[in-house]
Order: C-alpha cells, then sequence, then structure tokens
C-alpha cells in the first residue's frame, strides 16, 4: 500500500511527524487518525484503520502529536489544547497540500481531541471515534492523586498509564480539566460513529453513552465486544477499521477521475489439453497459449500459473495506463517497466497483496514521476482488484469446437 511522509509545523512550532496512507481508488476524501494517549501513529489501531480506508479511497494522515514517536518537543511540555490545536494544523497543511481533510477518526483520548477540533476544521463532513471519554479530564482518575499534587506543585510528574510510563504536566491537567466535551458535541450537527467496547476497563461504556446522548442524529454506535481498550487484538482492530471504512462511505461522495475507458470483451476460454495434471490452452480472441503449474505441485511448467496471469494484466495494464496519461500531457517518458509479484497471508487484511515494482525511462521530473505513480494506482485492472468484482457462473453444455477456436459453449 503506497504512503508517503507528512511533516507538518503544530501549533506551538514543533515539527509534527506524519505519514499518508495513499487512497487505493480515485481518492474520494482525505481523513486525519488522532492516536490514543499513550499510543502513537504506528499503532495498531492507528495503522489498521487508516489503510481500510485507504482502501475504499479515503486517505489517512496519521502523526505523532508534540513529544511523543518521531514529533519534536518533550513528553508533558505541551497541554491536551495544544492536541487539539495540532489537528487543526494538520488539517490546514492537508488542505495546502490538496487533500481537503473530510473525515475525523480519533481513538480513546484521541477520540475526544477529534470531537474538539472539528469546529475548527471547516471541510470535515463526518467523524468516527473508538473508546472515547466523554469527560477529558477522565484520564486523571487513572492516575495516583498523590501524583496529580505532585505534578500541580512541580510542574511535572512521570506517570503511569495504560501502555506506558509518560510525562504529565500541569498544562494538560488544566487543559483537561477546562474542556467541555459533551457540549461541543451537542453543537456538531455532523454525523458521529460511536465505537466502544462493554468491558472497557480503562474508559467505561458509559462515556460512549453520554458522547451518543449529547449528539444530534445522524449518529451511530457500534459495540466492540471482547476489545480491550487499546485494541491489541488484531481481529478487534480489523473489525473497527471495516465498520469505520464502510459507515464512511455513506457520507463521502465519490470523486469522479478521468480514467482510460474500458474496452468491450469477447472474452476468454480455458480448455484442458489433456497433457498433463493442470495444462490448459487458452483462447484469447485471435490469441492462443498454455497456463498450467509448476513442476512441484504436479504441473509441466508449461505456462504461466492462473495467480501469474492475473499479475500479468495488472503489470501490463500499469504500463498502458501510464503511456497513455504520459503522452497526453507530453512528459518524457522514454519507456516503463513494471514487475508484479504476488503473496498471500492468511494473517493479513486483506490476505492477497500484489507487490508493483515500477521503472520510468526518460529525462522526467521527480514530480513527474510522482504523478506517473498516482496515475499507475488509478489504472482499471488495480481498481477492478482493490474495489473486488461480481463473478456469475452459469452452467453450460459441451457442443462441437469450431476449428481453431477452442471450446464453443452452448446454453442448456
Amino acid at each position: 500500500m503506497a504512503q508517503r511522509n507528512f511533516d507538518f509545523t503544530g501549533s506551538n512550532g514543533a515539527c509534527l511527524s506524519g505519514r499518508i496512507e495513499l487512497p487505493e481508488t480515485p481518492p474520494r476524501g482525505w481523513a486525519i487518525f488522532a492516536h490514543c494517549f499513550t499510543c502513537g501513529k504506528d499503532s495498531l489501531a492507528a495503522t489498521r484503520v487508516s489503510r481500510a480506508l485507504a482502501l475504499v479511497g479515503i486517505g489517512v494522515l496519521r502523526f505523532d502529536f508534540a513529544g511523543l514517536g518521531a514529533s519534536e518537543g518533550e513528553p508533558g511540555e505541551f497541554g491536551f489544547a495544544n492536541d487539539i490545536a495540532d489537528l487543526a494544523n494538520a488539517a490546514q497543511a492537508m488542505e495546502s497540500a490538496g487533500m481537503p481533510v473530510t473525515l475525523l477518526v480519533g481513538h480513546s483520548l484521541g477520540g475526544a481531541a477529534v470531537l474538539l477540533s472539528a469546529r475548527a476544521i471547516s471541510t470535515v463532513r463526518a467523524i468516527a471515534t473508538i473508546a472515547a471519554p466523554a469527560d477529558v479530564s477522565h484520564i486523571l482518575k487513572s492516575i495516583d492523586p498523590a501524583l496529580v499534587s505532585r505534578i500541580e506543585k512541580d510542574g511535572s510528574a512521570e506517570v503511569s498509564l495504560p501502555g506506558r510510563q509518560f510525562v504529565l504536566g500541569r498544562k494538560f491537567l488544566n487543559d483537561a480539566r477546562a474542556q467541555a466535551l459533551e457540549e461541543r458535541v451537542a453543537g456538531l450537527r455532523l454525523p458521529l460513529l460511536v465505537l466502544h467496547a462493554p468491558g472497557d476497563t480503562i474508559v467505561g461504556i458509559e462515556n460512549a453513552s453520554r458522547i451518543f446522548q449529547a449528539a444530534k442524529h445522524p449518529k451511530s454506535f457500534i459495540s466492540l465486544d471482547q476489545a480491550d481498550h487499546l485494541l491489541r487484538e488484531r481481529v478487534d482492530a480489523d473489525y473497527a477499521a471495516m465498520v469505520i471504512s464502510a459507515w464512511a462511505s455513506r457520507y463521502l461522495p465519490v470523486t469522479e477521475v478521468e480514467m482510460r475507458p474500458l474496452e468491450p470483451s469477447e472474452g476468454v476460454i480455458a480448455q484442458e489439453t489433456g497433457r498433463g495434471k493442470f495444462q490448459v490452452a487458452i483462447t484469447a480472441g485471435s490469441h492462443q497459449f498454455l497456463a498450467d503449474e509448476p513442476l512441484a505441485i504436479g504441473g509441466l511448467a508449461s505456462g504461466p500459473t492462473p495467480y501469474e496471469l492475473v499479475a500479468a494484466g495488472l503489470a501490463a495494464c500499469t504500463v498502458m495506463t501510464m503511456r497513455l496519461y504520459a503522452d497526453r500531457v507530453a512528459m518524457p517518458l522514454e519507456k516503463a517497466r513494471v514487475g508484479v509479484r504476488h503473496d498471500r497471508d492468511k494473517d493479513r487484511t486483506p490476505p492477497d497483496r500484489f507487490t508493483r515494482e515500477i521503472t520510468l525511462s526518460g529525462a522526467l521530473e521527480e514530480e513527474q514521476r510522482e504523478k506517473l505513480l498516482s496515475i499507475a494506482d488509478r489504472c482499471p485492472v488495480d481498481l477492478t482488484l482493490v474495489r473486488g468484482s461480481d463473478v456469475v457462473t452459469e452452467l453450460f453444455e459441451a457442443s462441437a469446437l469450431a476449428p481453431g477456436k477452442g471450446d464453443q459453449m452452448a446454453p442448456d
């Protein structure tokens, strides 16, 4: 899946480290994912939700808040109000780069942050929260009161929060106590999806009820069943990602993108040759060739495997689409070469992956190369694979073969 680094300046001047999951289909919107308080942009929930949204055409920026991960700043240096302002800065940077943010997704305290920042981002059309508190100061209940007193007196202290040790500052305490989250939710009037696990021991399910009751319609609630607060189980992160991607697509319009038109096809025919266990003869229009399986699994290795044929279709379509675009805008593309390989991992979502390696020859500027790579992601075969297809199967009766044409099938 295509990514790009996206760093921007936060509200206090710190350089914040971000990464964008680029859409796998023509973009229908852009989103920001706000991670949980003790997490980061590369947490399981942030990564899997962002990639699931990219698969349905929603590009996602996930970034480390100030003082965390690869972002500048010391832990505890900035307050929660800075995190809220940083989301608005992130949206402004995205819009300046031609990617206006239409969806906000937040996990835990990141959920509270997106609810509080939404009014400052005029392009937002929908919001989703995962395990969000209804009161920002809820986090203080997880801290020893003696440590809270020490923070108020000394300015900061190291505290133990779910997931990690963390330096918390006085400014954060003051910001947390000052937020009127439910009042802000009541005034949003944007589509809201609330996801929460009934057994969440960090942020109880009553928080989801309060957020949901405060919100105006359209609003939806989804139970995350046995999930823990941090979505540490892959199946729970995958489920949340699937639900959010399906829900968000209702509120974000499909963007029409100029594509190479699909040509009508007469279809192909594959029939057994009687040689070996798997060998088949394929007829595609006036072209004939063999397909087979490797020797290692009982084939004759006399032709490409079925998945190699699919990979070949993706590679060929990618080259053709880039060529058409390059010629149309007079890019100095001399030659394009595309390699594609397929692999499957049952623990991955989706399990099948086609990895594409593109080589471009010619006096191309870096911006032109980047544009051709984005065009490659929009070739018709790529979109067909990513979106999925409907396969209709009908049973036909065999009839006499026309010479040189392969099997001609007649319906029952």
